[in-house]
This record gives structure tokens, C-alpha cells and sequence, in this order.
């Protein structure tokens, strides 16, 4: 099942356990804009190329819609649209003033020189600088960009709209980014694990851990899990995977992987088959990379006893069904990986302020958010006896409907 078919499955199930009218579920459901434009940009060479670049907006009920640009070669309509659903109820979850969009190129990154890169950012840029704004839509990096290329949207929006820091977040901090930005996603997954783990007794010194993904969010999960005592026990990435029962060390792989591009040759551990991670022994699975990882195939193999998604949509329903009946408990991506737009918007916040946070404070900061968001899930879960996931989804589409219908929509 694509990621918009899951999608819209979950929200239709959390629409129905609300008891929404179904006009209203109809209208939650369709996208307030989708935008496509053609982006032609010459090359180094002097040839020409061009590039399809995608943004839906799907809610602005509770606030500017949010949400990352990707550039990836896979990207496409129904992958966006999957994707700016889910900012919409994730930011509702974490109760934060955005609404939900999301964007993309297709395009493959690595064949771009940094000079292609910039020119087709600023194309892009250039074709929605008029549907985009402070108080309309803020985009944030995603897969395939980074703080650079918002450096560049920043400029090229300015160029027409005068200087606006927070038309994105996710900047270099010379620019008006902000401090813990980097970190935030990984460090809300661990927030949103200790709150898990303390509603079941545990702790994270006490258990074992598996990471899929080792890139910004997995690395930083893996760094601070291991600081708080907990024992990574097997990591992978695209370039391979490695495992020691006895616990990784974490400071170690990443000086290795720094030094050499690779997980693979490093001597503090045992190389693994990749495909064989996410049923490794342990007590928590993290998948930190991409979606649709954990499916009918594989889920009545997993081993560990919590999934925490940090990755979107890595969990298919089908999957979610046998977890279920196998006892594994999941906490849903809306809600674990959401520390990063909920730093996005502090950072969007210091920017309208003019006042900028010390590191300490957005860490605090995040750490209450993601505390009472899991309250909130759980109160859902208790009022409608449902899962995690749907105790999120609930949580977010009843914020998001209440919104629409406060702001004036009829039946």
C-alpha cells in the first residue's frame, strides 16, 4: 500500500471513531493547493535541463501551512500529497500554529554541482514565491536538502518580498536559525521514547536498541541514546550495517563513518546483512530512514517489543495489524518524529521576535512539547480504546476539525 492510500486509511479510521460529518471528513481530506511547475536551468556545460518541482498545501486551518522540500528522483504527486497530509495532523499533535504542506524536485542531487543546485533552488523558488509567505507557507529542508538550500530560498523569496528570515526554518544559524535545530528531530524521538518507556516502567539504560538509518535523525538518536546508558546494539545505512550485542559505540561509528563515508570496515562491531536489521533481537526497533520498511513480509519476524517511527510512514497497515496482534507496541510517526517541526517552530517564532534562544532553552522547550503531546495521545487512547496511532490521529484530525469548523466552514 503507497503512502497516500496508508494515509488516507488512517485518517478515514480516525474520522470514523471521531464520528465526523462526512462533508467535513471530505473537505479535511482534499488538499487546499497543489502547485507544479516546470524548472529549466542551464548546466555547467551550457546545456539546458528541466525539472518538475511539486508543493501541496493541504490545511491552513490552525496556522501557515509547514512542511519540507525534498529533492529525490522517486518524488512525486501522491508522495507529497501523502506527506503534507501527515504535517497537517502532525503539527495539530504537537499543538503548534501550522497547518500541513509539503514539496520536491525530481531530481537526483548527486548529479547536480553545487552551482546546478543553487540555480534550480532559485528557479523553483522564483515560480512559488507568490504561493508561499511568513503567514502562508514556510517550507524546511528534507530529504536531498539542507540548510544551504534554504540559505538560497531565503535570498531569492527576499529578493522579491524584502528580507524574511522565517519564510523558512531549518537555516544555517548565521542566517537566523536556530540553536538545537540540527538535533531536534533525533532528540524528540528519544523524548517521545522515555515518555513510552516510563508509561511502561522502563528506561533506556535499561534496553537494547536498533537503528535503521544513520543519517541526521539516526545518528542523533543513536548519540543521545547512548549517552542516557541505552545499548545500540546494530546500526545500518545505505552503505551497509553493523552489529555488536555487547553495544556500539556510538562516538566511535561516527568518527569512523565521518572519516571513511561508510559503516562498513569498522572495527567495533560485526558486519550484517541491512536486510536482516529490522528483525535483529532487541527490545526497541527505531526505523530512521524510509517509508514502507515494516510490512506484511517482515512484521510477524520483529523481535523488538517497542517500533518507535521516526522515519514517515515506515510501518505499512498490514504490518501495523500483525505488530499488533504480536503484542509490539508502536509509537506513530506524527508523533515521534515530530520534535523537528516543533523546532521549526521556535525557530519561526525567534524570527517574527527578533529575539533569539540559548541552545538549553529549545531543548527545555521541546522536551515539555513532546511531554504533554504524549499525555494527549493517551488520554485519546483511553477515550476511544484505541491504539497509539490512532490515538494520534484522532488527537490531530479533531484539533484540525475544530479549527475548520470554528473559522466559519458549513455544512
Amino acid at each position: 500500500m503507497n503512502a497516500l492510500a496508508a494515509t488516507n486509511r488512517n485518517f478515514r479510521h480516525a474520522a470514523r471513531i471521531l464520528g465526523l460529518d462526512s462533508k467535513l471528513e471530505k473537505s479535511l481530506l482534499i488538499p487546499f493547493r497543489e502547485i507544479k511547475v516546470e524548472c529549466t536551468i542551464p548546466k555547467d556545460d551550457g546545456t539546458l535541463v528541466s525539472y518538475v518541482g511539486f508543493r501541496v498545501q493541504h490545511d491552513n486551518s490552525r496556522g501557515p501551512m509547514k512542511g519540507g522540500i525534498r529533492y529525490h528522483p522517486e518524488v512525486d504527486p501522491d508522495e507529497v500529497n501523502a506527506l503534507a497530509q501527515l504535517m497537517t495532523w502532525k503539527t495539530a499533535v504537537a499543538d503548534i500554529p501550522y497547518g500541513g504542506a509539503k514539496g520536491g524536485i525530481g531530481c537526483t542531487p548527486k548529479d547536480l554541482s553545487k552551482s546546478e543546485w543553487e540555480r534550480l533552488t532559485r528557479v523553483f523558488t522564483q515560480k512559488i514565491h507568490d504561493l508561499i509567505g511568513v503567514n502562508m507557507d514556510v517550507p524546511a529542508p528534507d530529504m536531498g536538502t539542507n540548510a544551504q538550500t534554504m540559505a538560497w530560498i531565503l535570498d531569492e523569496y527576499s529578493k522579491f518580498h524584502g528580507y524574511s528570515p522565517a519564510i523558512v526554518t531549518g537555516k544555517p544559524i548565521d542566517l537566523g536559525g536556530s540553536l538545537g535545530r540540527e538535533a531536534a528531530t533525533g532528540r524528540g524521538v528519544v523524548y517521545a521514547t522515555e515518555a513510552l518507556l516510563a508509561e511502561h516502567g522502563k528506561s533506556i539504560k535499561d534496553l537494547t536498541f536498533v537503528i535503521q538509518g544513520f543519517g541526521n535523525v539516526g545518528s542523533w538518536a543513536a548519540r543521545l541514546i547512548h549517552e542516557r546508558g541505552g545499548k545500540v546494539v546494530a546500526v545500518s545505512d545505505i552503505t551497509g550495517a553493523v552489529k555488536n550485542p555487547n553495544g556500539i559505540d556510538i562516538q566511535s561509528l561516527l568518527n569512523h563513518k565521518e572519516a571513511t563515508g561508510s559503516l562498513n570496515n569498522f572495527d567495533g562491531g560485526d558486519a550484517m546483512d541491512p536486510n536482516e536489521l529490522l528483525i535483529e533481537d532487541c527490545d526497541v526497533l527505531i526505523p530512521c530512514a524510509l517509508g514502507g520498511v515494516l510490512n506484511r513480509e517482515n512484521a510477524g519476524k520483529v523481535r523488538a517489543k517497542f517500533i518507535i517511527e521516526a522515519a514517515n510512514h515506515p510501518t505499512d497497515p498490514e504490518a501495523d495489524e500483525i505488530l499488533s496482534k504480536k503484542g509490539v507496541i508502536v509509537l506513530p510517526d506524527i508523533y515521534a518524529n515530530s520534535g523537528g517541526v516543533t523546532v521549526s517552530y521556535f525557530e519561526w517564532v525567534q524570527n517574527i521576535q527578533g529575539f533569539m534562544w540559548d541552545e538549553e532553552k529549545v531543548n527545555k522547550e521541546l522536551h515539555r512539547y513532546m511531554t504533554r503531546a504524549f499525555g494527549n495521545i493517551k488520554n485519546m487512547c483511553q477515550t476511544h480504546n484505541c491504539s497509539l496511532r490512532m490515538g494520534a490521529f484522532t488527537l490531530g484530525v479533531n484539533r484540525v476539525a475544530r479549527a475548520t469548523v470554528l473559522r466559519g466552514w458549513e455544512a
